[in-house]
């Protein structure tokens, strides 16, 4: 395992870095989420249109 060479402990740097990070605004999650879910039902289409192989019947 490494050594950190300071005595500034690196969890608490990255949530320093985390929190000087501009909030995000409430119609910007919205646009993000609307991003994901048309990239899901885009996924789903795509998903249809797949050849399907005949079933056998099994007697």
């Amino acid at each position: 395992m490494t050594q950190n060479k300071s005595s500034v402990d690196k969890n608490l740097q990255n949530v320093v870095k985390d929190l000087d990070k501009t909030t995000v605004t409430s119609h910007q999650a919205q646009q993000v989420q609307q991003q994901t879910n048309d990239h899901r039902h885009q996924d789903a289409l795509n998903h249809d249109k797949l050849p399907h192989e005949p079933m056998s019947d099994i007697d």
